[in-house]
């Protein structure tokens, strides 16, 4: 897989994209260990909280393909920059917000703003017009990696800093750990640089983006990442939440979520590599499939800590690892001249399903008093997520030739 990395400048661009959205993800993956302290010190209530992620986890997926296309037209430099000082902005105000409308304002939108203008669509995207075709499935693994990576270090260390500086003293460090990612924009996205032209292919944006919107095939693909949303903006809520039900210690919690991003770091790795050698429609289809198959192993084992370490292992291997083979289908669709944008409405997608992940787990705890009908209709999504892949030609889409 690193073979087709050697170029020291392609690792530059894949390394420097990657250390960004480990940044960015770490910090925005991590917020779950967020809801109880917040609940406690403000008395908002679970669902209100839950609430305000929700939309964050729609905020984040609206703002993809809005910043990939203004990454496209003008380039990805200050778009990233905007979005890491916004994400840095949003974390630092969340501890004067005391209301459901302030968290809404400073996580659900500033927040998620920033981290989705600093995520997947714009970084693979800027990465993709300066790397060669034959190094791009790898090189979106190492960065959908570093995304895991992120989430890794992110989530033991906040746990911490919350259990040592409280929840208001966390999250304003974290705001402080977000700049860091400000010095990496340059090695992306060089300054002064510009979208770069592509002739031929360039048939305007609002043409690409409704001729997409057409094509059976990229629909098909926008209902499995449907899913995918639904699972993690699940998961990464209300794990913590789930681990208190079954009266383990916070710790469990991120662990777990750190589990989680460093098994997504080689299950990002291997699918990269499998890219170049399977279809990109069967890797998505085995791994929504090997979602269900583990959500119902966990449903019938006794809750113990080791429970969640290996479920959440199971399931980290592919936690974001749909990201690049995703990619890659909507390149192979459309090529890369508005990739940022039209992988963006994926993303776009990926968190309407975010929403109603985050948002019902919360309804879920407060109806029914635990989290068992939000497992089943995981596991239903994912195989229907995997049905959904295996009719995907994966084929250039013809483009109606641009009038001259």
């Amino acid at each position: 897989m690193f073979q087709t990395l050697r170029s020291p400048e392609v690792l530059f661009i894949t390394l420097g994209a990657a250390g960004i959205l480990a940044i960015t993800m770490g910090a925005r993956q991590s917020l779950g260990l967020f809801v109880s302290p917040i609940n406690t010190g403000t008395g908002l209530g679970i669902e209100a909280i839950s609430l305000a992620l929700a939309v964050a986890q729609f905020t984040w997926g609206a703002i993809q393909p809005l910043a990939g296309a203004i990454a496209d037209r003008f380039g990805p430099r200050a778009v990233l920059v905007g979005g890491v000082l916004l994400l840095a902005l949003g974390s630092a105000l969340t501890p004067f917000m005391d209301t459901t409308a302030g968290l809404i304002l400073s996580l659900g939108l500033l927040s998620a703003i920033g981290s989705g203008a600093g995520s997947f669509s714009v970084l693979i995207g800027a990465a993709a017009q300066r790397i060669p075709l034959h190094a791009r499935g790898a090189a979106s693994g190492v960065i959908n990696a570093g995304g895991s990576f992120g989430q890794f270090v992110f989530a033991p260390i906040l746990q911490k800093l919350i259990q040592s500086l409280g929840w208001m003293g966390a999250m304003w460090s974290m705001a402080l750990l977000v700049l860091a990612a400000l010095p990496l924009v340059r090695s992306v996205a060089r300054p002064g640089s510009s979208a770069p032209t592509h002739a031929g292919e360039d048939q305007g944006l609002m043409r690409a983006v409704g001729s997409a919107l057409l094509e059976r095939n990229y629909l098909l693909l926008h209902a499995g990442f449907f899913t995918c949303g639904f699972h993690i903006a699940f998961l990464v809520t209300h794990l913590p939440g789930e681990v208190a039900l079954c009266g383990l210690p916070p710790s469990v919690a991120s662990w777990s979520l750190a589990i989680i991003g460093l098994a997504n770091i080689f299950g990002s790795l291997f699918v990269g590599s499998c890219i170049a050698r399977y279809r990109s429609k069967l890797v998505l289809a085995a791994m929504y499939a090997s979602r269900a198959a583990l959500i119902a192993l966990y449903l019938v084992l006794p809750r113990t800590d080791w429970t969640f370490y290996f479920f959440a292992a199971g399931l980290g291997f592919t936690w974001l690892a749909t990201v690049p083979p995703t990619a890659a289908l909507v390149a192979k669709f459309f090529g890369t001249r508005y990739l940022a944008t039209l992988f963006g409405l994926t993303l776009f997608t990926h968190q309407l399903g975010g929403f109603l992940g985050a948002w019902l787990g919360g309804l879920s705890i407060v109806m029914t008093g635990d989290y068992t009908w939000m497992w089943y209709a995981d596991i239903t999504l994912a195989l229907l997520a995997a049905l959904a892949n295996l009719p995907i030609r994966e084929s250039a889409v013809a483009r109606e030739p641009v009038p001259a």
